[in-house]
């Protein structure tokens, strides 16, 4: 099973109100393993940084005026993606600011329900408790000491650490079965169910052991429990 997990960092929050993603980054998870392969694109968003996303994110005008475009990149984005689930924090969030981008390009759009929410999940694992990437963090005892500001591709890398956690450890699909046993036909099949030992086990019970219990069954009589299992 593939897995991205993505972050954006944008201008604002608001698409329709003329905000866009200044930058992208991805992780990928192949049976929630990392595989090492990134994607990384810091976008230019054809519009100022307002002063507080300059603050949160560290990216200025100068820096995003020599960056692609969301045209340019949108389609190289979409073929990163593939048809793999979206493992988001907070993911209509970024849902709504990746179909927005990928409708003014004409390209096609990111399915909602494509979307894992961590957010949502943290929630339901513990309710009432902070839900924010760094609240997370410190709760399930993951390092961000580097997270000085929200950089889309570490946050995502921080995120896929989160997300492992939150689903049962770096292992979430780990099954311990015993070796496939063979049907009545000579095929393996099915999982596998106990059966009895093919030898029993000796028994721990001394012989002086066995003569006092016996001793003492017979001194109850007739009516024993013990007399009835033979």
């Amino acid at each position: 099973m593939r897995e991205i997990v993505l972050d954006t960092e944008t201008t604002g929050f608001e698409p329709e109100q003329g905000d866009r993603i200044v930058e992208i980054g991805a992780v990928e998870l192949l049976n929630h393993v990392p595989t090492g392969r990134t994607y990384h694109q810091y976008i230019n968003p054809k519009r100022s940084m307002p002063q507080g996303a300059f603050e949160i994110h560290g990216l200025g005008d100068e820096f995003l005026a020599d960056k692609p475009v969301f045209e340019e990149i949108g389609q190289a984005f979409l073929d990163f993606v593939g048809d793999a689930r979206l493992v988001i924090h907070n993911a209509a969030f970024d849902m709504k600011f990746l179909n927005a981008e990928l409708g003014w390009c004409n390209l096609p759009r990111l399915p909602d329900d494509r979307a894992i929410d961590t957010l949502l999940i943290a929630r339901r694992r513990f309710p009432g408790a902070p839900a924010s990437l760094d609240a997370l963090c410190r709760r399930l005892g993951i390092d961000n000491s580097s997270r000085t500001l929200h950089g889309a591709l570490l946050d995502s890398e921080i995120l896929a650490d989160v997300y492992l956690e939150l689903i049962g450890g770096r292992q979430p699909d780990l099954v311990l079965a015993g070796p496939a046993r063979s049907s009545g036909e000579g095929e393996t099949g099915g999982a596998w169910r106990p059966g009895p030992r093919p030898r029993a086990l000796p028994s721990r019970v001394t012989d002086e052991e066995a003569a006092a219990h016996a001793a003492f069954v017979e001194r109850l009589g007739d009516g024993a429990v013990w007399r009835s299992f033979g």
